[in-house]
């Protein structure tokens, strides 16, 4: 089984990730070692610090040997076609671990290896990030069941990744973007199936950040620049501004809101010093949470690939 996003999983599926999440995070070092004897390779073609480390960390807790590559390191679709690559690293690791520019790149891995292959983060996703805001949510709101989730900012991997994850879970969402700047429209597309399917939450898209912002239960953002993506900041500076988190915009969330940003955070740009060091804000429980979803997401797919085996 491959994690390249979200759409791949059932509510049910999530559930079991979120409940192994909370088993790891609570049982850090007396936990069953279920790497045992594999090994993983974790690629890099960007630059990460909370992703290398809880990625690198997981494998380690769970008694499994992780090779770290960056993109000095290795030949991914260069020197050496994608194909080529999957289909040797298929011979000597268990899993491959990919945080890449391109999804495209994901695919192909998944496409010509025989092991299984999780999207650490590409331009279109970033499923591993939004089961740990999950996990994040649960402990901070218990449940899911009539919880409002608005997103401001740029539609970008995590947006694309977090409408997913929300109609998965049956919370009701509204993504705030300028115009031109929206999630993906087939993501989009999937999470309303998602929401038909479960007969439960909901999803709106809407260029105003007040609407969203108003009563929601969280308020989650993300910086307005991508890596490699500077040129474009003069731009991005014009149009943004009225989707950044700070105080006053917490005024119109419910009093007991929480703040999210899967960080880095540009401070001052998408989010206030103010917020982020405030008593709404639960960044550093999430980023704490990639650790325990990342052991969780290791644990459910090797449990799923045994089980298609057998």
């Amino acid at each position: 089984m491959h994690l390249l996003d979200l759409d791949v999983l059932r509510r049910e599926d999530v559930e079991k990730i979120l409940e192994y999440a909370e088993y790891f995070k609570k049982n850090r070092y007396n936990h069953e070692k279920i790497l045992k004897d594999k090994s993983i390779a974790i690629i890099f073609e960007k630059p990460s610090t909370r992703t290398r480390m809880s990625f690198d960390i997981a494998v380690h807790e769970l008694g499994g040997h992780s090779l770290i590559m960056n993109q000095n390191e290795i030949h991914l679709g260069k020197k050496e076609s994608i194909k080529d690559t999957a289909r040797v690293m298929s011979r000597y690791v268990d899993a491959i671990v990919a945080r890449v520019y391109e999804h495209k790149t994901l695919e192909d891995l998944a496409k010509y290896g025989t092991v299984p292959v999780i999207n650490a983060l590409s331009n279109l996703a970033h499923p591993c990030q939004i089961l740990a805001d999950l996990l994040t949510i649960k402990e901070y709101k218990k449940s899911f069941k009539g919880k409002k989730i608005a997103y401001l900012g740029d539609g970008n991997n995590v947006c694309n990744s977090l409408i997913l994850g929300s109609a998965l879970v049956g919370m009701d969402m509204v993504v705030a973007t300028p115009r031109g700047y929206e999630p993906n429209a087939l993501n989009v597309l999937k999470a309303l199936e998602i929401i038909d399917e479960y007969g439960e939450g909901s999803l709106k898209l809407t260029n105003d950040p007040i609407e969203a912002a108003e009563d929601a239960d969280i308020l989650y953002t993300d910086v307005w620049i991508s890596m490699g993506d500077e040129k474009n900041l003069e731009h991005v500076m014009k149009i943004f501004p009225p989707f950044q988190i700070n105080e006053k915009l917490l005024e119109y969330a419910k009093d007991d809101v929480i703040v999210m940003h899967c960080l880095p955070a540009n401070r001052g740009m998408e989010i206030t010093d103010e917020v982020i060091d405030g008593e709404h804000s639960v960044v550093y429980d999430e980023a704490e949470n990639r650790l325990h979803a990342q052991k969780a997401i290791f644990k459910f797919i090797f449990e799923k690939s045994s089980s298609d085996i057998r």
